[in-house]
């Protein structure tokens, strides 16, 4: 009884946004495979919690990049402009800006929501084919706890990335922390599941694939479709 006696038996955090920010510093300062494990037995990992946190996680990164996707555009026009290139200024008003991102923002966020759904039961739905004996709260529970300090991390960097001259740096530690968040889901479907590296590199990553594989198979299509639409049209 061993590991997973332990884990359970280990005391829960406290509840309200004191507990969540301990589970989320945990989930972000502890990568290990233990770590996701006793998140995963848990006694307070709800699935609408998960949702919560997606969907609360979503909402800061949308309506900050909304607020950064203004000045940016202005920006870029701007330079455009000093290279000589003959491009018309879009006036960006601030408010109606700020206002694109209250409304926008949440719809964004129920839309993460949704999407996330689908990958994490995708990804379970794989881990269960190797031998998983995770469920899909349990997936869900950990990459939400990993998913919102990150989003929320990466926003202030989307924010950061407006500065001149310097954004460019803070869009590097962007990317750099949306790896580190990769790396820790994995570990995460590894925990959960409680098997090897291998299978939770193929849980996480064969969903991707296959869906990359997809997208390029429709683009095909689309491609050879419409080539042969032309070629009737316009054919000799």
């Amino acid at each position: 009884m061993n590991e997973q006696s332990n884990l359970s038996m280990s005391p829960e955090p406290a509840a309200g946004i004191a507990g969540w920010f301990s589970i989320w510093m945990d989930a972000v300062t502890k990568p290990k495979e233990e770590t996701y494990a006793a998140l995963a037995a848990s006694s307070g990992g709800k699935l609408s919690i998960a949702f919560l946190w997606v969907f609360l996680g979503s909402l800061v990164t949308s309506f900050l990049a909304t607020l950064v996707q203004g000045p940016m555009m202005r920006q870029m026009l701007r330079q455009f402009q000093q290279l000589g290139m003959d491009v018309p200024d879009i006036p960006i008003r601030t408010g109606r800006t700020f206002l694109s991102a209250i409304c926008g923002a949440p719809v964004a966020a129920v839309i993460i929501v949704v999407f996330f759904a689908l990958s994490v039961g995708i990804i379970q739905w794989v881990a269960k084919m190797f031998g998983g004996k995770g469920t899909f709260e349990q997936l869900a529970y950990a990459f939400a706890a990993i998913s919102f300090p990150i989003n929320v991390v990466r926003a202030l960097l989307t924010l950061l990335s407006a500065i001149p001259f310097v954004g460019l740096c803070f869009s590097v530690v962007s990317i750099v922390v949306a790896l580190y968040g990769i790396v820790l889901s994995v570990m995460a479907v590894k925990g959960v599941n409680q098997f090897g590296w291998g299978e939770a590199l193929g849980s996480f990553f064969l969903p991707v694939i296959l869906f990359f594989c997809l997208c390029l198979c429709v683009v095909f299509g689309f491609s050879a479709a419409l080539g042969m639409l032309l070629r009737q049209s316009f054919g000799p």
